[in-house]
């Protein structure tokens, strides 16, 4: 049984390199792979085995968390074709976007104050839901054009609303669990 490790998480499940990754193929293989490297099949096995089958479900676990999630994708192809950049140094040139991130900001900071903070929360991610997928789209559309800085922008507005769907998230929890 060989167990070598793959260049980049796309060889490794088969998939071209493409931001379009089907989510049941994805499942499929990653269960696929997973049974490949199960620790009862080196239950009898070398020390080095078993290591290289560690690193293996290390690399398949890695490999499957980037590429279900279109955010971690959409930066991992950025990588592999060279575009890099310092999150913490870069800033957002949009205007308009970030306007639009601080008044659901303002919202979300004033929730607990509404009649139904729970609908005014769930209206929240409903929109930002609808972001998300529109920018899903828009990724496509940039990768499948080779189009990376168009794919680089449309990435840091995705991190934006990942963040503020997290937070989102998290009130949301906490206003259920005070029920």
């Amino acid at each position: 049984m060989t167990l070598g490790l793959s260049a980049n998480h796309f060889a490794l499940f088969g998939f071209p390199v493409e931001f379009t990754v089907a989510q049941d193929q994805l499942v499929q293989r990653y269960r696929e792979l997973q049974q490949t490297v199960h620790p009862d099949r080196f239950a009898s096995a070398s020390d080095q085995e078993r290591r290289l089958a560690m690193q293996r479900a290390t690399q398949i676990n890695e490999g499957y968390q980037t590429l279900k999630d279109p955010l971690a994708r959409a930066r991992y192809l950025l990588e592999l074709s060279g575009v890099r950049w310092d999150d913490e140094q870069e800033t957002m040139a949009d205007p308009a976007f970030l306007m639009e991130q601080m008044e659901r900001r303002e919202t979300l900071a004033e929730a607990r104050e509404q009649s139904d903070p729970l609908a005014t929360v769930g209206g929240l991610l409903d929109e930002l839901g609808a972001d998300v997928r529109a920018m899903t789209g828009e990724l496509a559309e940039s990768f499948a054009a080779a189009e990376m800085d168009r794919a680089k922008t449309v990435v840091r507005r995705l991190q934006f609303l990942y963040k503020l769907r997290s937070e989102a998230e998290g009130l949301e929890a906490d206003l259920e669990d005070e029920l």
